[in-house]
């Protein structure tokens, strides 16, 4: 089974010829967020899900980098003083710290159009396959759109203002953060042609990753430093946002996510070893707030 390491390598050169021989301000704008590193996960679980359920990783790089400028996209604007006002992502200032916040926006735009442009070119590459990449890009539209995490943004953006319970907590983390795993996972099982069992299996597993990458998330953002998640810290509380520790307390949260985890490795139990890719990824956001 390819390592998460091999994946994000071919990722990371791949993304690195998206935009080869253009110049210019925006491209500049956009190279600066999407070539500052980060965890890949997103595209890296792309791709590992068209292996295990036994596609062709080359087939699908070009999704798997759609897919991370999608999420590049999303932190852009994430980040931008309307949002949540983040001057720092990943170690680094925020794209509107250094290009100013219309610039910002247009970066965001970009990417996101961009990606969709090369998921279509790519998908001319391979006739044989065009109903598997019309359905992956289906998916990634899903979790990237109103009834995913746009949905999940907005509502996030609404509870500062309103306040909200356990249900809009849920709503939250599957919208902005579960539902982009989601279109992840499932397009890398469309690309392999998978079976609607695959396809149940991913999803289920996408559902409980994501909402224990949030919750993870809200738990490092009380009780991590800058230095260790890359972004301000704190800032949640601050804010007012609504949380899981701000919902649940940070026992309550670390609680949740213990069953989160069992929940998820349950969506695995039919691949066996196969499935080593998926266990580690919840293993290492375990360890993160395990520590």
């Amino acid at each position: 089974m390819t390592t998460h390491a091999e994946f994000v390598r071919d990722i990371e050169q791949k993304l690195r010829t998206i935009f080869y021989g253009n110049a210019g301000l925006q491209v500049e704008s956009m190279c600066y967020s999407l070539l500052a590193g980060g965890k890949r996960l997103r595209p890296a679980m792309l791709l590992a899900a068209t292996e295990l359920l036994g596609g062709n990783t080359e087939e699908a790089l070009v999704p798997a980098c759609a897919i991370e400028m999608i999420h590049t996209y999303s932190l852009i604007h994430d980040d931008l003083p309307g949002m949540d006002n983040d001057p720092l992502r990943r170690g680094m200032p925020s794209n509107h710290v250094v290009y100013g916040v219309g610039q910002a926006i247009l970066a965001g735009d970009g990417l996101l159009t961009h990606a969709f442009q090369i998921m279509a070119e790519n998908a001319l590459n391979y006739p044989e396959h065009a109903r598997r990449h019309i359905w992956a890009i289906r998916e990634i539209a899903s979790g990237a759109g109103v009834n995913g995490m746009i949905q999940g943004q907005s509502l996030d953006l609404l509870c500062e203002k309103e306040g909200g319970g356990a249900n809009e907590l849920e709503l939250i983390h599957l919208g902005k953060t579960a539902a982009m795993f989601r279109g992840a996972l499932r397009a890398g099982a469309r690309l392999a042609d998978a079976a609607d069992g695959d396809l149940f299996a991913m999803t289920e597993y996408a559902r409980n990753f994501g909402l224990l990458f949030q919750y993870a998330d809200d738990i490092l953002d009380a009780t991590a430093t800058p230095d260790e998640t890359g972004k301000s810290s704190g800032k949640d509380a601050a804010q007012g946002k609504l949380t899981a520790v701000t919902l649940l307390g940070l026992e309550g949260a670390r609680k949740r996510t213990k069953a989160l985890y069992q929940d998820a490795l349950a969506a695995l139990a039919g691949y066996g070893d196969r499935a080593i890719y998926f266990r580690k990824a919840l293993d290492d956001v375990m360890a993160k707030i395990d520590r």
